[in-house]
């Protein structure tokens, strides 16, 4: 029998039309989520897939600089809500008349209520000062965490997970909060659980606080200010239609 495959290469690389499919749609029906959450229990088999996707995300020399801190404990929920709503009240301050009225009935966080808590952090010190593709742009294992984040996000969706990410918060406060070293940076602090439902759009696009920008709008042509050429506008084109398509 004849072996042609060839060690340390992908033998099946290529995706099939429903397994394309199934990323386009956790992209595109990924939710933050906030006031859905239901109290059901997250299996930990399932818990565990998704932050092993999480644990694949690209990185910075391979330097994975994520630590994942799993949180269960009400005690401690109620404590990080209580540093939330500090900061909330503050936000809230920052803005003015209507668009202040607005945030104030938004919705923002689902802490108490997400069976499961996860703080996402980065070590900034992880494997030395000096890390392949890091040597110029230092904040590129920040940017390496961030991956993780969407890395465990797309996965959850697919497991039925709804996610929220709750960035209202003084640092300092929240890694005194959790007990983090001061050399490591905490990136995201997410609430995990199965949902009642996901909403159609995003929480913020429907409240009308902000609009979808379209994507035609934002793509530049060899260069800031370079104008799109005949590929260049088919290619805006095709995005326009594509945009329709997914209802984006």
């Amino acid at each position: 029998m004849n072996d042609d495959t060839q060690p340390g290469i992908q033998q099946n690389p290529d995706f099939s039309v429903d397994e394309r499919e199934a990323v386009y749609r956790a992209i595109f029906t990924r939710r933050d989520v906030r006031g859905e959450f239901l109290p059901d229990p997250v299996p930990d088999e399932v818990l565990a897939r998704v932050l092993t996707a999480a644990h694949h995300a690209p990185s910075v020399g391979f330097m994975q600089p994520w630590d994942f801190m799993v949180i269960r404990s009400p005690a401690l929920k109620r404590r990080v809500r209580a540093l939330y709503c500090q900061a909330n009240e503050e936000a809230a301050q920052m803005f003015e008349g209507e668009k202040q009225a607005t945030y104030r009935r938004l919705r923002l966080e689902g802490i108490v209520e997400a069976p499961v808590n996860l703080c996402i952090t980065c070590d900034r010190q992880r494997h030395g000062p000096v890390v392949v593709g890091r040597t110029h742009i230092k904040t590129m294992d920040i940017f390496s965490a961030v991956c993780a984040v969407q890395n465990l996000w797309l996965a959850a969706r697919a497991e039925g997970l709804g996610v929220g990410w709750v960035s209202i918060f003084h640092q300092p406060a929240l890694r005194e909060a959790l007990g983090i070293p001061r050399h490591i940076m905490p990136i995201a602090y997410l609430c995990v659980g199965y949902v009642s439902h996901f909403h159609d759009r995003p929480e913020l696009e429907k409240a009308g606080w902000l609009p979808r920008l379209p994507l035609e709008e934002l793509l530049h042509f060899d260069g800031w200010e370079g104008s799109p050429d005949e590929a260049g506008e088919a290619l805006r084109e095709a995005v326009r239609e594509t945009s329709g398509r997914r209802g984006q």
